[in-house]
């Protein structure tokens, strides 16, 4: 009956028991690194994914047959191939070696791998464990967002690897020292405008170099006037106010005279408004552009505005300026009744009354000798 038992068995499945019956390698044998007499393969073997793993087992020449299995299926015996897999092959087959490759390797190959020899004594086994490291991955990260100033923002970024990466936050722009969240998520309470920027999530692990991904966090915050200065212009000249202001979004301007927008229809005024200022230029001032005028920035969430003053100042003249630039403001004349000598003295010109005084005191004093 036991006969008959065995020969309805499938060919190939009575050589794998004959085979383990012959080894000796139960599924899950330990690695026997107490015998001395059997040189084990090495420990661990680790490669990353996609890179090729070669498995070695030491032999002598007492071996008289060798085997390498994966768990419990039987990869080669000797030269003959028993993987259906073809990225599994034989490097070298030799009195001191028996060693197999593992092509492309893949998470699914990470696991131990027996290398079951016989000799004459009894059959010996040894154990190595491929692991398989991954390159982290960031799977999932959060979207750029537009939030308003006091907001709670919450960031995540979720990353895939092996062996598992360490992720962490960080703001980028504006560039800010250290780390703001050793974690996947990041969570900022009542957020300000000085923490608007991009945010970097970071992913490492001993596989490859860390992986970045930035989120950009737009915060929202109603106008504030900077600058608003008043300006004093002569008349007849040209005279500038300007008035700048931060604001996200940016802010719209506009000025005003008492309770009179202004406009660049205007004659002899221009407008001009930038994202973050704006500029009200007169190319003639005259007395009825002194004043008081507003300038009122505005976008969705409020607005801002300031007053600024446009007043009279006398033109300067030759008598106000100081002493060098006087110099400097006589030292050009040329042309009839102007003697210069090229020193900053007082030039000699004809016609003062001391200077024809001296001329005929002098041509008298000639003609009495």
């Amino acid at each position: 009956m036991g006969v008959t038992g065995c020969l309805v068995l499938p060919w190939r499945g009575l050589v794998v028991l004959c085979l383990r019956l012959l080894f000796l390698v139960p599924a899950g044998v330990p690695v026997r690194s107490g015998d001395a007499t059997f040189p084990k393969a090495m420990d661990n073997v680790t490669v990353r994914q996609g890179e090729n793993a070669i498995l070695r087992c030491k032999i002598d020449n007492r071996v008289t047959k060798v085997a390498w299995l994966n768990r419990s299926t039987i990869l080669y015996t000797g030269n003959d191939k028993w993987s259906i897999d073809n990225r599994v092959l034989l490097v070298v087959n030799s009195k001191a070696e028996f060693s197999i490759q593992i092509q492309n390797v893949d998470v699914y190959d990470e696991g131990p791998y027996t290398c079951s020899v016989q000799t004459d004594n009894h059959p010996k086994t040894s154990r190595v464990h491929l692991i398989v490291q991954v390159p982290p991955r960031i799977v999932e990260i959060s979207s750029n967002i537009v939030v308003n100033e006091g907001s709670n923002v919450s960031l995540t970024c979720v990353a895939t690897g092996r062996p598992e990466p360490t992720v962490n936050w960080r703001q980028v722009s504006p560039k800010v020292q250290g780390f703001v969240s050793e974690d996947e998520y990041l969570d900022i309470s009542g957020i300000t405008r000085e923490q608007a920027g991009l945010y970097q999530c970071t992913a490492a692990n001993e596989a490859s170099e860390p992986v970045a991904q930035n989120v950009k966090v737009t915060v929202n915050y109603p106008p504030y006037i900077s600058v608003a200065k008043n300006t004093g212009v002569p008349l007849g000249q040209k005279g500038v106010l300007q008035c700048e202001a931060s604001a996200m979004p940016h802010a719209n301007f506009s000025w005003y005279k008492e309770d009179r927008r202004l406009t660049e229809a205007e004659k002899g005024l221009r407008v001009d408004t930038r994202d973050t200022f704006s500029r009200l230029t007169f190319f003639n001032v005259t007395e009825q552009d002194f004043g008081n005028y507003t300038c009122v920035a505005i976008n969705k969430l409020g607005n801002a505005n300031a007053s600024v003053i446009l007043y009279g100042v006398s033109a300067p003249t030759v008598a106000t300026l100081p002493p060098e630039e006087t110099t400097a403001a006589l030292t050009p004349l040329k042309g009839p009744g102007a003697v210069h000598d090229g020193s900053n003295s007082a030039s000699w010109v004809p016609g003062c009354p001391w200077q024809v005084l001296l001329l005929l005191l002098l041509l008298h004093v000639t003609l009495q000798f």
